[in-house]
């Protein structure tokens, strides 16, 4: 019903299905930043209707699908209560090219369309923890083992930085830690020792040092993977 109301308890059982990491802490904490704004009861309960639990839906998911930063997400919140849509954050899909009205001079085969870069994130501290779900103990352990770093020079967490911190909490709860990580870390290294080793002449034949090196990468990678499952069905 439009006037009911729910607990914050009850806003967590709702959500948790699609939100496995949420928290009542987390929730209190989206409210101390003034991203959500609940009624309070005679008895000084936070009680919520539907626009706060939709308001919560949509601040997790582009959280948990964009790792938005909260700066951003209140940017957002913003245009919505004043009536406008935030801004899509969908990947367009690719279009088919028209058909020419005039003819067109032969061109050259068309080389396959690299994927466009997704844009530099730029997270806080405090943001990483919420994005991830770490605990600042945890965050702490994956700095000394130098897992997680800032970006150069500055105070912002980027892209990788999020995915490790992701995938460290997840994988805590198999056991494996940020000293079990560091060895994956020093295994990487190792890696691309050997990789840059060997495309060295090339680079210095063709002049394509950053083009090669991600190539090379990207099929490494799908080999390291391969291996990986092959291992785990022995």
């Amino acid at each position: 019903m439009p006037g009911e109301t729910r607990s914050i308890g009850q806003v967590l059982a709702q959500l948790k299905a699609d939100f496995p990491d949420i928290t009542i802490s987390k929730i209190r904490f989206l409210e101390d930043e003034g991203l959500l704004s609940p009624q309070r009861a005679p008895s000084g309960y936070r009680r919520y209707v539907s626009s706060d639990i939709e308001r919560l839906r949509y601040i997790l998911t582009v959280q948990k699908d964009h790792y938005l930063p909260l700066k951003v997400i209140r940017e957002h919140l913003d245009m919505m209560d004043r009536g406008l849509a935030p801004p899509s954050l969908e990947t367009p899909k690719p279009q088919l090219s028209a058909v020419p009205e005039e003819p067109q001079p032969a061109a050259a085969p068309e080389q396959p369309q690299r994927p466009q870069p997704k844009p530099p994130l730029r997270m806080s501290r405090v943001e990483l923890l919420e994005a991830s779900g770490l605990s600042e103990p945890a965050l702490i352990e994956l700095e000394r083992q130098m897992l997680v770093l800032p970006r150069r020079g500055t105070n912002f967490y980027g892209r990788e930085a999020v995915t490790i911190a992701v995938a460290a909490r997840k994988l805590a709860e198999f056991g494996i830690d940020a000293r079990h990580l560091r060895a994956f870390k020093m295994a990487a290294e190792r890696e691309v020792g050997v990789i840059e080793q060997a495309i060295a002449p090339h680079r210095r034949r063709h002049g394509r040092s950053k083009e090669m090196g991600q190539e090379v990468t990207s099929i490494v990678i799908h080999v390291h993977a391969a291996l990986m499952r092959m291992a785990m069905d022995r």
